[in-house]
Parts: structure tokens; C-alpha cells; sequence
């Protein structure tokens, strides 16, 4: 910011003697604006500049024509200097991302500064905020003109933590259940708090606390040491997952989980890890086979985890075995932060896939839309956020769509009861023969 001196006309002087009166908001803005148009007017670009640093002090923002206009006899004169001082105060006083009046004019004065790198950059934030506001619109607007009634949205179990044994296990087929999923399930405590985790973390519950609301598909991604990790942040061991899986199922009797463990992109198995999962789940695992499907809860018991292991490099599990290979957990990951391009691809994918009664293999669909490098949001809750509530909007376009039969696994970002709600409700209507 320009320096203030006694010798420059700056507007110090002129706010400490205005008389602003209370009552008329109009009146107040003139005192702060008016001087500095007559300081634009008069030429004195750089004295009009002045007061922005007692703005900020006051944290006082200047209103978005004034900072037009000033921006203008920037660009107009080929003052980068004075115009990158106005796009600062901006940023200071709150205002990161523009709207796009203004940064159309931010947009305008680089370019004819000739500072094109800086011109392009903000062009694109602009456009990429004007898709995501208007594919959010587009997702609220869908929601407004079709509602979210489908067969069985009305159910609510009565008890989320057993909610299987509720629909009675003897008439629960495996493949009737629309599945309450988790993404990166293991994210609650991952990196450091307020530094890394906003940028990572997908779910604020433990697992045991998921598996308690009612989710019955868990996301585990690990690493070499059998640490679990998304990419490069690193959290607890994969110990403590299979502890708290075992603590549910010793709570419960009637709850199938589908765990599956990945090696995450960029890491390298763990050794031997199938036999470690043999060891610690042995006695709950249900073993590979396609008449699973087919089968109802009750024909499983007492076996309840279907634990898919998908290494990078390691052998892929054997037929018949205890661990189910990567072919049998499968979905189309589309990596956006747009919503509706999600939601729609989501719809397109799924009605690809064959009838879930004929399938054998899980096919997953994910409520997520995830932070892109190149946008200015990069934490994962707001992202998120977009397509978050939109659950029941999908399984009702999943029947206006005809594909709601094809319909398996739903997961999400920071799950709660309404997901779940969404989930256990479809495959209560699939059980009573109403879907």
C-alpha cells in the first residue's frame, strides 16, 4: 500500500473530519466513497489509493463499484502496481473470491497491464465458480420439480445400529440390500488437525461410530506398514479399523459389512497382508462365492464380513478363498467438484450395469464430488457439501431413469441418518416386494 504522508493528499484527513451521520446508510457511503471519486476525477490515481490501508485497518471494504471503478483507472493508465494494491484489498477484506462483476474488471485491468498469466488465472476461478453455482442450482432445481419419493423413503429403522436384523435376515437376499456406504472411511483422525485434515478427511466417525449409524460398506486405503492413508497423509494402523469392526459385530448378530482395503495409488503392498487379514477376521469371513449373492443373511450367518482385498501388485485372492478379489467390489470413479456432473455421470454409469439380481459382483456408486487442485476450495467438507444432500434425489431419478433395479452400494462423504434413512428405506420396499 502506498505510504500516508502529511505532504499527499490522502483521505485520511477527509474520514476523521467527515460528519457521518447514523440513520442514513446512504449518506455514510458517500463520505467514504465521494472522495476518492474526486481524487479519480482529479487524476490522483495513486493518492486515491492512499486510504486503502486505513480501510483495511477499519476493516472497511469499499463498495464493489467504487473498487470497479478505481480498478478501471488502473487498467486504463497501466498501473499494475496500483491495480494489484486494489486486488489486494480485496483479498484482506474478506473478499478471496470475487463476484464476477468485479472480476470481470480484475480480469480486464491485468489483461491491459499485460500481466496475462495473472488475467487468466482469475478468468478461470470465475468461470469454474459460475459452473459450480450453476450446477448447483441445477441439482436444487431437479430436487424442487421431482421431489424425493421413492419406494420406501418413508422407513425409518427403528434401530440403525441393527437395522438388517429389523428387515428379518431370513428375508434379506444379499443382493436386495442397498448397501450404506463410506468413502475414505478412515480419514477421521487423518493428518493434523486444522493444518492437513480439512484437506483429507472424508468421514468426522470412527468406524465402529459408522458401522453404529447404520453404514455397512467400508473404504480402507493403506499403505506399505499397514498404516492407513490418503495419498500422501498418513493416519492410525489398519489395527485399529479391524478392532473396531470386531467390536460391532461383537455387539450385534444379524450385520453383514463388505470390508474392502486397497493399497492406496503411490504406495506399495504390505507384506503378507492377506494372511493378516485371514488371522484377525477369520472366523467372520465369508467366503468367495458366487451363490453369495443369491443367498439371504440368515444363510450367511454367523459368517458376516465379505472382506475384499485389492493390492497393486500382490497376487489378487484365490477363488473360493476367504478374501474376495478387486472384480468383485466395482464403480466408475469420476474425479470432479462439479455436482451435477457427478450426479449425472453417476445416473449414466449405473444404468450401464446390469440388474443387481443377475450381477456378481457389488457395484458402487459414490455421492462424492472431490477438491480440484486448480480451485480456490481445496477442504473436503464444502466440496463435499454440493452433492452431499442429494441422496434421495438420486434413488428418485434412479427410478424416473428405469435403473433403480441396478441399484447396490451408495456411499458418501461424512455420512449421517438421512443417508442411511435413504439406504435401509429402498432395501426394506426391495424386501416387502414394493420396488
Amino acid at each position: 500500500m502506498p505510504p500516508f504522508s502529511s505532504s499527499t493528499p490522502n483521505l485520511t484527513s477527509r474520514f476523521r473530519s467527515s460528519n457521518k451521520p447514523k440513520k442514513r446508510n446512504s449518506t455514510k457511503a458517500y463520505c467514504l466513497v465521494q472522495p476518492i471519486l474526486d481524487l479519480l476525477s482529479q487524476g490522483h490515481l495513486s493518492h486515491a489509493l492512499s486510504s486503502l490501508e486505513l480501510l483495511v485497518r477499519k476493516g472497511i471494504r469499499l463498495p464493489s463499484r467504487t473498487l470497479a471503478q478505481l480498478l478501471r483507472h488502473c487498467g486504463n493508465s497501466r498501473s499494475l502496481r496500483e491495480g494489484k494494491w486494489v486486488h489486494l484489498h480485496l483479498k484482506v477484506t474478506g473478499l478471496k473470491h470475487p463476484s464476477t462483476f468485479l472480476a470481470n474488471h480484475l480480469i480486464n485491468m491485468y489483461f491491459k497491464c499485460g500481466d496475462d498469466v495473472e488475467a487468466r488465472k482469475i478468468s478461470k476461478q470465475r468461470d469454474r465458480r459460475k459452473s459450480i453455482s450453476t450446477e448447483k442450482k441445477t441439482l436444487c432445481d431437479l430436487k424442487g420439480s421431482c421431489g424425493q419419493d421413492f419406494p420406501g423413503s418413508d422407513y425409518r429403522p427403528s434401530d440403525r445400529k441393527n437395522w438388517m436384523a429389523g428387515l428379518n435376515p431370513e428375508k434379506v437376499h444379499i443382493n436386495k440390500i442397498v448397501w450404506p456406504g463410506t468413502h475414505d472411511s478412515a480419514t477421521n483422525k487423518i493428518g493434523f488437525p486444522c493444518i492437513t485434515r480439512p484437506f483429507a478427511q472424508c468421514q468426522s466417525l470412527s468406524i465402529y461410530q459408522q458401522l453404529v449409524r447404520g453404514a455397512r460398506v467400508l473404504d480402507i486405503r493403506i499403505q506399505e506398514d499397514r498404516r492407513v492413508c490418503h495419498g500422501i497423509l498418513l493416519t492410525y494402523s489398519v489395527d485399529v479399523v479391524i478392532s473396531d469392526v470386531k467390536k460391532f459385530l461383537s455387539e450385534t448378530q444379524s450385520e453383514i459389512i463388505i470390508l474392502e482395503i486397497r493399497t492406496e495409488f503411490g504406495h506399495e503392498d504390505p507384506p503378507d497382508f492377506d494372511k493378516y487379514l485371514e488371522e484377525r477376521l477369520g472366523e467372520f469371513l465369508i467366503h468367495q462365492d458366487d451363490h453369495v449373492f443369491g443367498k439371504t443373511i440368515a444363510e450367511l450367518l454367523p459368517k458376516r464380513v465379505i472382506c475384499i482385498w485389492k493390492p497393486r501388485k500382490s497376487p489378487q485372492p484365490k477363488a473360493g478363498g476367504p478374501l474376495w478379489g478387486s472384480g468383485h467390489l466395482k464403480d466408475n470413479w469420476i474425479d470432479t467438484d462439479l455436482p451435477s456432473t457427478k450426479f449425472d455421470s453417476n445416473l449414466k454409469h449405473l444404468s450401464e450395469q446390469a440388474a443387481v439380481s443377475s450381477r456378481k459382483f457389488f457395484y458402487r456408486v459414490e455421492n462424492t464430488v472431490t477438491p480440484q487442485a486448480d480451485n480456490p476450495v481445496l477442504c473436503v467438507k464444502p466440496v463435499t457439501n454440493r452433492i452431499h444432500g442429494y441422496a434421495r434425489l438420486f434413488i428418485t431419478q434412479c427410478f424416473s431413469k428405469g435403473c433403480a433395479d441396478r441399484l447396490q452400494i451408495l456411499s458418501t462423504d461424512f455420512i449421517d441418518e438421512d443417508f442411511v434413512d435413504a439406504c435401509v428405506g429402498l432395501t426394506y420396499a426391495r424386501v416387502e416386494g414394493k420396488a
